[in-house]
């Protein structure tokens, strides 16, 4: 007799990639072994019925923060991170058609060639149907980041959890990688987190899924099985809660 398919904790999620993420063990762009690997994770989780939602950064492209600090206008820096993003969610995409998973690119930007624009109704549709939609061009506004991005299209199509996909296994006290005595949180309130000071997400991505009532988990995107742990609702990262 077949053992019966375990049932996920959570139905529908929105996963959050760093556009490091994708760098693999590169200094920039996209690792094309990572990104399978990557995509290898996500399709565990589909496989379990879990409705995806997925927002990329694009760091590893271009960081508009950072040559707005060397004089160029932050709002043109940020509109290029935006591009940036919507390269490495067209990766992404193709790299999940490549491994058989039907995956939809909605841009905040208008972007009609290569991308569909953001509409929520038809994203929730997708979602209703097992496609992957992947969120893209950040919230379409300069001055917001994508993990801000991850907050708001999480609220917008009703996902339980926002899965904060790292290169650390969670939250701790203290930088793991500085401070081998640092101390890994397994749960963790959103008022502690504010009190502690402990670096989640940028204080407006973190205040909007705190107001909104939407959990985060934070867990390592380099752990294999990591992603189908967290959605089973297994001991794994850390989870931050109301």
């Amino acid at each position: 007799m077949e053992n019966a398919k375990p049932t996920p904790k959570y139905k529908r999620v929105l996963l959050k990639l760093s556009g490091e993420a994708l760098m693999g063990k590169d200094q920039f762009g996209i690792n094309r072994a990572t990104l399978v690997g990557i995509v290898q994770e996500i399709k565990s989780m589909l496989e379990l019925g879990v409705q995806l939602g997925v927002v990329v950064g694009g760091g590893n492209i271009f960081r508009g923060v950072a040559l707005g600090a060397t004089g160029m206008d932050r709002a043109t820096g940020d509109y290029m991170g935006m591009l940036a993003t919507v390269m490495n969610a067209m990766a992404l995409q193709d790299a999940l058609r490549n491994a058989g998973i039907e995956a939809r690119v909605q841009s905040a930007l208008t972007l009609s060639q290569v991308a569909e624009p953001y509409i929520r109704g038809r994203a929730l549709k997708y979602l209703e149907k097992g496609r992957v939609v992947i969120f893209a061009a950040g919230t379409g506004n300069p001055f917001f980041t994508t993990d801000t991005t991850a907050a708001l299209r999480g609220a917008e199509i009703g996902a339980e959890i926002v899965l904060k996909a790292t290169k650390v296994d969670g939250i701790y006290s203290d930088d793991p990688m500085k401070n081998p005595d640092a101390e890994l949180y397994k749960d963790i309130t959103f008022d502690e987190v504010m009190r502690r000071n402990l670096k989640v997400m940028d204080a407006t991505a973190f205040a909007l899924c705190r107001d909104q009532g939407l959990p985060i988990k934070v867990f390592s995107i380099n752990k294999p099985g990591a992603m189908r742990r967290v959605v089973l609702g297994e001991d794994e990262g850390t989870l931050v809660h109301g």
